[in-house]
């Protein structure tokens, strides 16, 4: 697929976030040798897209597994001229990873992460249902991700830089592995301080942790092998695909599992996480223009004949995005701490 320019970042800029999309915490002097650019300069870059709201890292429980996370898609309808201030009501949870103003058969989709059932219940009570200007709501718990958004790439770079930064030994990248999913209170207060600076060094993290360096090190390693992950992400308006819509669709079981690897290798496929509703299926795809809507469902009627798409929405604008707090411009404006579940 042809890759357009983007406006408000220049080739550095993209190929530095490309760089910090494959490894989120690669150091300066790798990305700059990568690169061909004094790590000085690609630091600097860094800072600017960063303190512009253009890209960020961040960190949050791997959503593949369920015993560190419960997570969810919930449909949200409101009282008519309530979704913005439900919205931001949402927003301001850390529980409520992404909040999306939409158009079609609900008024938002919100995806949340909880710590189990019960917790999910507690919420769907407390702050849905409890929330001024909400009327309804209908939740999908995931049982499964098949693809999610640390997955997408920019192409920036070649085949060749982007494997020497794959080879690189960094802290984002565990030891093969399994590590301990029982977290304490310093591992709480990293991953809330790496979601909102997923690049925080680690003198900073052990500062404002009030722990040695040493232990941070042990303690971010243990943390990115037992369930944390980390991801760059880039605002949507600069990533040349301005327009996202969801998909809620059904494939019959016994198709399930091949149908989900088959679109998470679809480029423009977001996420899609599979649920236990209506629909087994949920995809968020990013696009081009308003035509691809169509176009799309096309593709995958054809792609997977099995497949049926019960309804499809159109995102109006993303109100919250893995915890950033997202203008209209789709810019970082600000970011809801993660609290693990």
């Amino acid at each position: 697929m042809q890759e357009f320019a983007t406006p408000g970042l220049d080739e550095l800029d993209r190929a530095v976030v490309h760089a910090l999309q494959i490894r989120p915490r690669a150091s300066w002097t790798l990305i700059g040798d990568v690169l061909g650019v004094d790590p000085v300069t690609a630091a600097r870059r860094w800072q600017r897209l960063t303190e512009a709201g253009l890209a960020w890292v961040t960190a949050y429980p791997r959503l593949s597994d369920s015993r560190i996370v419960v997570s969810a898609i919930v449909e949200v309808d409101t009282e008519p001229g309530a979704a913005e201030q439900v919205a931001q009501a949402l927003a301001a949870d850390a529980a409520v990873v992404n909040v999306k103003l939409m158009a079609g058969g609900r008024d938002l989709v919100a995806a949340v992460q909880v710590r189990d059932l019960n917790e999910l219940a507690r919420l769907n009570t407390l702050l849905f249902q409890g929330t001024p200007g909400v009327r309804t709501t209908r939740t999908h718990v995931s049982t499964g991700v098949s693809t999610e958004g640390s997955r997408w790439r920019l192409r920036s770079l070649d085949a060749a830089q982007c494997a020497r930064i794959e080879a690189a030994t960094t802290l984002d990248t565990p030891t093969v592995g399994a590590g301990e999913t029982e977290w304490d209170a310093l591992d709480a207060r990293l991953v809330e301080l790496l979601s909102t600076d997923g690049r925080m060094s680690l003198s900073r993290l052990a500062t404002v942790a009030d722990a040695g360096v040493t232990t941070v090190r042990r303690r971010l390693q243990s943390l990115l092998l037992s369930g944390v992950s980390l991801r760059c992400d880039l605002a949507r308006p600069l990533s040349g695909w301005p327009l996202s819509a969801v998909y809620f669709a059904s494939v019959p079981g016994r198709y399930l599992e091949e149908t989900s690897r088959v679109l998470a290798g679809v480029r423009v496929v977001r996420s899609c996480a599979i649920t236990a509703g209506p629909n087994n299926l949920v995809i968020d795809v990013w696009l081009r223009e308003l035509a691809d809507v169509h176009s799309f469902e096309a593709h995958l009627s054809r792609q997977l004949p099995r497949l049926t798409i019960g309804d499809r929405s159109v995102v109006l604008r993303t109100v919250k995005h893995m915890g950033r707090l997202l203008g209209e411009d789709g810019h970082c404006v600000g970011v809801v701490p993660l609290r693990l579940p």
